[in-house]
């Protein structure tokens, strides 16, 4: 069998596990044609005669959610035979070349000067080392789910993605935008836009038009809230995680949020799982929420249980959870001890807590499945 994701994408669809889908189809081939260049690409030194060889042209994969663009990504990059890659969510990266730019910035000029990137005409510019040492790293970058929604973000892109192509670095993108409508509205836009030229420029950018949305698709074909709580609910539970995930690997994640690290215990291709306890039995609050509202597509809930007025601190945090995955668009799939407008029939907040069975009830609706999700992810 031929290396490569169109091999491996043409695997699946004979075996029935994917359906034929012309978008798919064509992402693969671009993904496939990047994959044979990267076979002869070692970086971006001198080839015969002096010539400087040039990298591969990388490519942004956008579109809206269960169009296959994370499954697409898994088969371009589990099956990519290249010695420098790494595959990050983009927040993640972010944060990471925010914490290399502020240790540059720590260091004295002796300790500069000692770096092989060390710029003399503009000795304090951190971008040419933190540059140099992600592709050192890494001259080949998957990014899932890029968007731009931080200032501080928007300001360095530019300067860091122009570093980083300078230095050969190869760039895969999965984004639900387009690159036109990166930072939309953000603050200082004006300035964001040679990016976004930029990113047009270095990059094939192709927009996955699935007729359809693959993960409605799944979450529609079964319950989304199992009750009561038992083997039955887990099992049920157990079946549409896999039936999302569709064989891709689980991974734990971490995401940082002011200085302290959030864990993601299961997580693959857009979708995360928790038991209800590590997320609403520990100290965790609205902004925690908002992280793994933006970040996921699909959010799977273990069992929920009936609460008594013991448990108001529990509740309330479930009422902020649900709050901030249903003005998100977040789709749910969660087991419980009972219906929802009994979870919690009694206790300090408890008239509150109808909003948030009724939001419950709604997010289980063909309409709220088939919502587009919050454009800010």
């Amino acid at each position: 069998m031929s290396k490569g994701p169109r091999p491996r994408y043409e695997a699946l669809l004979e075996s029935g596990a994917l359906s034929p889908d012309p978008a798919q189809e064509e992402a693969a081939d671009r993904l496939q044609a990047l994959h044979d260049a990267l076979q002869s690409y070692s970086g971006p030194g001198n080839g015969w005669f002096g010539a400087k060889k040039t990298p591969p042209k990388g490519l942004y994969l956008w579109g809206g959610v269960g169009r296959g663009k994370t499954l697409l990504m898994d088969l371009f990059f589990n099956n990519t035979d290249f010695a420098k890659k790494r595959r990050v969510h983009f927040h993640e990266f972010m944060a990471e070349a925010h914490d290399r730019i502020a240790a540059w910035r720590a260091l004295d000029d002796a300790e500069k000067k000692k770096h092989r990137a060390y710029n003399r005409a503009s000795p304090d510019d951190p971008m040419p080392p933190v540059a140099h040492d992600l592709a050192a790293d890494a001259l080949l970058l998957c990014f899932d789910e890029f968007h731009v929604t931080d200032i501080a973000d928007a300001m360095i892109l530019g300067r860091l993605f122009t570093s980083l192509f300078e230095r050969g670095v190869v760039i895969v993108a999965t984004s639900n935008r387009a690159p036109d409508d990166l930072y939309k509205d953000g603050l200082n836009r004006q300035l964001f836009l040679p990016f976004i030229e930029l990113l047009k420029a270095s990059l094939d950018i192709f927009e996955m038009q699935s007729a359809r949305d693959y993960r409605l698709v799944k979450l529609t074909a079964a319950p989304v809230y199992l009750a009561p709580l038992g083997e039955a609910a887990d099992k049920a539970m157990d079946l549409a995680w896999e039936n999302m995930i569709s064989g891709a690997h689980e991974r734990r994640e971490e995401i940082e949020i002011k200085g302290r690290k959030l864990s993601i215990p299961r997580t693959a291709r857009g979708a995360a799982r928790f038991e209800f306890a590590a997320l609403c039995e520990k100290p965790l609050g609205a902004g925690d929420y908002l992280a793994i509202a933006r970040r996921y597509g699909a959010l799977f809930i273990d069992h929920i249980p009936v609460m008594g007025p013991e448990k108001r601190n529990e509740a309330k945090r479930f009422s902020t959870l649900i709050d901030t995955l249903y003005d998100a668009k977040v789709k749910l799939v969660c087991s419980a001890g009972a219906e929802p407008d009994a979870l919690y029939p009694a206790g300090h907040g408890a008239f509150e807590f109808e909003r948030t069975a009724s939001r419950l009830m709604e997010m289980r609706t063909a309409d709220y499945l088939g919502a587009a999700m919050d454009s800010a992810r």
